[in-house]
């Protein structure tokens, strides 16, 4: 996440040079495109900390230091 970024809520991935943009409140993709894998992965930790991720964009709007979200294990 980026400070003060644009709206919709989101979060950006990147993997191996790929980029994708998901929201934080449905999981879709919003722009971008990553191999499948990486997506099947990122899918998976980000429903394991949703709600992290919308408190950490609260936290990015205002801007106030965002918590580190655990990797995927």
């Amino acid at each position: 996440m980026y400070f003060r970024d644009h709206n919709p809520p989101h979060f950006h991935a990147e993997y191996q040079g790929e980029h994708a943009e998901y929201s934080v409140i449905t999981l879709e993709v919003i722009t971008g495109k990553i191999s499948k894998r990486a997506n099947a992965l990122v899918l998976e930790w980000a429903s394991l900390h949703r709600d992290e991720l919308i408190k950490n964009w609260d936290k990015a709007k205002i801007p106030s230091e965002i918590d580190n979200i655990e990797p995927l294990k």
